[in-house]
């Protein structure tokens, strides 16, 4: 594997320097704002609200249990530690948001729109980002086996160092580098791959996938 690339550079979020800690309520109703405060050490479940936002916030140690927030707007928000499998942010805007350490088995973004936006050490397998548009965000030593980035848009896009067996890239890869990543297999198009950025090991899996047979 190639040594480590620099990253790209993205707009961190904007948060309060003292936030108030805040309980998270028990019930949403669309179009709800909670903002400027931190939520941590609770559970979250049977939750459904759609296009509620979420500005300047931080979640810690937070999990997520059946909750559906459909075209929820995230801007400037940092998720630490938290569980977030399985919750459906379908159709949501996320911007300048950060996701440390969190477990997001199974989280749905389809269709949606990240700008700047860090995911780092997370557990991403089976994420559904199908359709999503995405511009300036970039993966960190995240688990993203099996995740779904089919029809999806990646714009100044960044893979660094995680972990893609399996995953569904049904896009276009052009100028995205995935030479430090790991992965056995992937569901790719062969003109989807024009332009990317492979190592030399790599070029033998995907000689593999095609039926292609390499000479020394």
């Amino acid at each position: 594997m190639s040594n480590a690339r620099k990253r790209l550079k993205i707009e961190a979020p904007k948060l309060p320097a003292e936030p108030s800690e805040l309980q998270f309520p028990e019930r949403l109703h669309t179009r709800d704002i909670l903002e400027l405060g931190i939520v941590q050490d609770e559970i979250i479940e049977d939750l459904e609200a759609p296009k509620v936002i979420f500005d300047g916030m931080r979640f810690r140690n937070v999990t997520f249990t059946s909750v559906s927030l459909r075209e929820l707007e995230l801007t400037d928000v940092i998720f630490e530690k938290c569980d977030l499998s399985n919750v459906d942010f379908s159709g949501a805007v996320i911007h300048r948001a950060e996701f440390h350490s969190c477990k997001m088995i199974g989280i749905d973004l389809s269709d949606a729109t990240l700008r700047n936006v860090l995911f780092e050490d997370c557990l991403l397998d089976y994420a559904n980002l199908r359709a999503s548009t995405a511009k300036h965000v970039v993966y960190v030593e995240s688990s993203m086996n099996r995740s779904d980035f089919c029809m999806s848009k990646l714009a100044k896009t960044e893979f660094h160092r995680c972990k893609l067996h399996g995953a569904q890239l049904g896009t276009e890869l052009r100028g995205i580098d995935l030479s430090d990543c790991e992965f056995n297999g992937l569901a790719v198009k062969p003109e989807d791959l024009k332009g990317c950025i492979i190592s030399r090991e790599q070029a033998f899996i995907f000689a593999s996938i095609f039926g292609l047979v390499l000479k020394e």
